[in-house]
């Protein structure tokens, strides 16, 4: 049996356990708990999406295709006027 498949085996097992030793806990979960539910949630993938758009372009760099012979332009060249 692999490492990974006795990692799997393992968390299944705990987590049979777990939900076969746990009571009921008859809990209450009032409004703002569910608010700040959904305000995680949704800062998850505002992050997500900055994280994502901070790294487009070396995404986007590993499938665009590569042409010889053309170099590619540096900063220097794309800010500076031509003449």
């Amino acid at each position: 049996m692999s490492t990974v498949h006795l990692h799997v085996f393992r968390a299944t097992v705990a987590a049979i356990f777990v939900g076969i030793s746990t009571s009921s806990a008859y809990a209450y979960l009032d409004p703002g708990t569910g608010a700040m539910i959904l305000q995680v949630l949704l800062g998850g993938v505002a992050g997500l999406a900055l994280v994502g758009k901070l790294y487009w372009h070396k995404l986007t760099s590993l499938f665009r295709a590569r042409v010889p012979g053309n170099a590619e332009l540096t900063e220097e060249d794309r800010t500076e006027p031509r003449r």
